[in-house]
């Protein structure tokens, strides 16, 4: 029954990289079709932000209600406009804090004298709606989130998710992008192999629990991949597609992992689909949604 998913792919004639199902903890299929080695996974880079966020709140470095402002370089504090100061870490991780651009480096053809070295700076005098509070996916609140968990804690994100969880997952030499500041970019730029990412999926399935570790407290798990707001796919929790069942980490060319807790399933894949990765996708929430209790 495990086959069914590949079957479905081969049946659409869409291409992988590689996928892996895993079932009660443990993966139970994995087919490589191109060599097993990391890959893009673009924004599922947005849920490793997200993990670094909710560790970082269980060790009091932050509170996810915390304003965001507070944790970004002090030399920033004379731009940062008043209703910039009213939103939260939980705002920006849900993508309703305002209706930004895409990316941050888009920032500098919109306002004057633009400093090309410094996203923050550029990303703060954008003239955006700030009453706005609706569902706005961009990459800049994952870069800002990610700046500001950096200054709560003290250092690189990835220097600090290494004890953390990297190691516990048997991840090493991590490949992540940086902005022009030095900071984590936090939207995106990862690679990850597709067993990588299937144990990430993982960790959130088992309640943020690896081998008798506490990583995540299982509280921020759930609200992590809960809907806390509507979009026009489904739900949205802390940088987390939701829906009834399940949540996904996802990539925007077919870099997925689909977890359904209530199943102890998840399916994970690595392709790069620019025309096709809403198909993939439906063929992997299908997959999960028809498989047996």
């Amino acid at each position: 029954m495990f086959d069914k998913f590949f079957e479905d792919v081969a049946a659409a004639g869409i291409e992988l990289h590689g996928a892996q199902i895993n079932y009660q903890g443990k993966p139970v299929l994995k087919r490589c079709f191109d060599a097993d080695i990391p890959y893009p996974v673009y924004s599922a880079t947005k849920s490793v932000t997200a993990a670094a966020v909710l560790i970082a709140h269980s060790e009091n470095k932050l509170n996810i209600t915390d304003k965001l402002y507070i944790y970004l370089d002090k030399k920033y504090i004379d731009i940062v406009p008043e209703p910039f100061k009213a939103l939260s870490f939980h705002d920006f991780m849900t993508m309703s804090a305002a209706p930004y651009p895409f990316r941050p480096q888009e920032a500098a053809a919109i306002i004057e004298n633009p400093d090309m070295d410094d996203w923050l700076a550029n990303i703060l005098r954008l003239p955006v709606d700030y009453s706005d509070r609706s569902f706005h996916y961009s990459n800049i609140p994952a870069y800002l989130v990610g700046a500001a968990c950096e200054n709560a804690v003290g250092m690189n994100l990835m220097d600090y998710l290494s004890p953390r969880l990297f190691e516990a997952l048997g991840w090493n030499k991590m490949v992540y992008q940086t902005s022009p500041e030095g900071h984590f970019y936090g939207a995106t730029g990862m690679e990850l192999t597709v067993s990588q990412l299937a144990d990430f999926g993982q960790l959130f399935i088992r309640e943020g629990t690896w081998h008798g570790d506490k990583i995540i407290p299982p509280e921020l798990i759930h609200t992590a991949t809960s809907p806390i707001v509507k979009t026009a796919k489904g739900g949205y929790g802390y940088f987390f597609w939701t829906m009834d069942t399940t949540f996904a980490i996802s990539g925007k060319w077919g870099q997925r992992c689909v977890a359904c807790p209530e199943k102890q399933l998840s399916v994970t894949y690595l392709s790069h689909q620019p025309e096709r990765s809403g198909e993939l996708a439906d063929i992997a929430q299908r997959f999960i949604e028809e498989f047996p209790k």
